[in-house]
């Protein structure tokens, strides 16, 4: 055992995720080591405005027949290829036995339905988040507070099988974005997807044994603290959450308990659209080139019932893979697809390199 002086910047630890109930491997000696690995083309701001061939700009036909209207702000509509379905035969009903079979016991099934809509956030074909001004993303979160209003009413009044409404966005090829146009989507399904169900089983469990908050306390520890904190307005806090298991992992926190988008005050909405443009510039002038990442909201679900709204607390998860610069980017495998979680940086560490970067004048603009 060593005699010196633990140091949280260059030896491993582990941390406890409670919002998962996990752990992540934290060591952050390995990022002196030298990469001869793979390296990702850092993609070119050099898109037009406006391109015929876009499957999502305005006026254009779409794959599979009709055409977008010449929208002028944020446009919503159904996804051509929706992983869910209203329309789908239902499951057959398994035959009763007093005694389950080991299929019975192991391969465990059921149906899902759904509808999925596609969240085009602005008519130009060549801006992302960063690049859009406050009041185009303010439209951005009215847009998404008015598909949650929408679809609640549509399964209260129409007994439509909507549950959960999962709002989120790829950016970059990195990510898997199949088309560059400024766009996410939303996935509405008829069950709580696991990651957000585990979620509000340790919201539950915590206030059962606290009486508080999780989230409610971890912003309180965070504006203590300081050090894992990014960014700061009236209504929001941008911390990298002291779990991250992405480098440059960061998390949109509601200062004040929110359980929806559909509980968003004007200010609220003004202040969200501002803090993700800031800290989507911040991402951006990182390495200076378009920062890819995936953006997801959590939330209560649709016509919420008490406890469920009780458990809920509005916050977004950014997860951005790149680790060293524009081209070398993280990858989970190995250890972390068979172990756990593992980083190379701290919390901390990442938050101080963004907390430095400037989140007003994007990179392009000073050209």
């Amino acid at each position: 055992m060593s005699s010196a002086e633990f140091d949280f910047t260059d030896h491993s630890h582990r941390r406890y995720n409670p919002l998962t109930d996990s752990w992540i491997l934290v060591s952050p000696h390995r990022a002196k080591r030298p990469w001869l690995g793979q390296q990702e083309t850092p993609s070119k701001p050099n898109a037009p405005a406006y391109d015929p061939k876009c499957f999502l700009c305005p006026g254009n036909d779409r794959a599979t027949g009709g055409s977008n209207p010449k929208y002028e702000t944020t446009y919503i509509f159904q996804n051509d290829y929706a992983a869910v379905k209203i329309d789908q035969p239902d499951l057959p009903l398994q035959p009763e036995s007093s005694e389950k079979s080991l299929k019975d016991r192991l391969l465990k099934v059921e149906g899902v339905r759904g509808n999925c809509f596609v969240i085009c956030f602005s008519p130009k074909h060549n801006v992302t988040i960063p690049q859009m001004s406050v009041p185009e993303l303010t439209d951005v979160v009215g847009a998404w507070q008015t598909l949650y209003r929408d679809l609640s009413k549509e399964a209260a009044e129409n007994n439509k099988p909507f549950k959960y409404l999962q709002i989120f966005e790829n950016k970059g090829t990195a990510m898997g974005c199949s088309n560059l146009h400024p766009h996410g989507q939303a996935w509405c399904l008829e069950v709580v997807p696991s990651e957000v169900s585990q979620e509000f089983k340790t919201f539950h469990n915590y206030k059962h044994k606290h009486n508080t908050d999780l989230l409610g306390d971890y912003v309180k520890l965070e504006l203590q603290e300081k050090s894992r904190i990014v960014l700061e307005n009236d209504s929001f806090l941008v911390v990298v959450p002291y779990w991250a298991v992405w480098p440059f992992e960061t998390m949109i926190v509601s200062k004040e308990k929110t359980p929806n988008v559909d509980h968003f005050t004007d200010k609220q909405k003004g202040d969200l659209a501002s803090i993700m443009k800031e800290l989507t510039v911040k991402y951006d002038n990182m390495f200076e080139c378009s920062f890819p990442y995936s953006m997801g909201l959590h939330q209560a679900p649709l016509n919420a019932s008490k406890e469920e709204l009780d458990n809920s607390w509005f916050h977004m998860h950014f997860y951005p893979p790149l680790l060293r610069s524009a081209t070398v980017r993280k990858f989970l495998v190995g250890f972390e697809m068979l172990g756990e979680p593992q980083r190379d940086l701290t919390a901390e560490q990442a938050a101080e390199r963004l907390r430095k970067l400037d989140g007003k004048t994007h990179y392009l603009e000073k050209l």
